[in-house]
């Protein structure tokens, strides 16, 4: 049985081409971004909130754009460290009903609708991806973002684990589960790096960025 094309779905598709011009109109500003990724109900004094800040900050002084989904918590950490040293701070906002509204530490702001839309933003103007602790919205992302790098669907630049306190159980699960039975290899794995030094995380990004523009 053939369906005509409801009215409501041919609008819904004009504003998700809408939304898609406006993110690359804006986003077409940014070099050298680097997103960050993270918990939107982390307190501002939490630890891994202070430690943001300061990664962010020695990345804008490296000259790297800091893009966040542009929330509270690790987002706004990490906007407030890249405008406070003067460079470029991201937000890729969206509107969810438990958080709230964007934050002001941006630079540039890019409104969104759609998840989808969003995480295409993230992955076109970014050549490094940074995960500080999240919840489920943070696993999402990770789990797309190492899909496609591995997937060779986007350039394989840096994938860093900040806290191995936090993340280092959920990379033993996947070595004693996926890994164990193969339903990934080694090379996926290596993709990823763990660390707690914010200084290791700034210089292997710079060292990528050069060997790009050697490249």
């Amino acid at each position: 049985m053939k369906h005509e094309i409801d009215p409501t779905d041919a609008a819904q598709l004009v504003k998700v081409m809408a939304e898609f011009i406006a993110g690359v109109g804006k986003m077409s500003e940014v070099e050298d971004g680097v997103s960050i990724f993270g918990s939107a109900r982390l307190p501002d004094e939490h630890p891994y909130c202070v430690k943001t800040t300061e990664l962010a900050s020695k990345l804008a002084e490296k000259g790297f754009a800091v893009i966040t989904g542009g929330g509270p918590s690790i987002m706004r950490a990490a906007n407030k460290g890249a405008k406070q040293a003067g460079g470029e701070s991201v937000g890729l906002n969206i509107t969810l009903p438990f958080e709230e509204e964007p934050n002001h530490q941006q630079t540039i702001s890019v409104p969104h609708d759609y998840f989808f839309v969003r995480k295409v933003m993230f992955v076109k103007y970014s050549m490094a991806y940074v995960f500080m602790p999240g919840g489920f919205g943070t696993l999402d992302e990770l789990f797309e973002v190492l899909n496609l790098v591995i997937t060779g669907k986007i350039e394989q630049g840096p994938v860093i684990l900040f806290g191995s306190d936090f993340w280092g159980g959920f990379i033993e699960w996947i070595k004693d589960s996926m890994l164990a039975i193969g339903t990934i290899n080694q090379a996926n794995l290596d993709v990823i790096r763990i660390t707690d030094d914010i200084d290791e995380v700034v210089e292997q990004i710079s060292q990528y960025n050069q060997a790009k523009e050697k490249a």
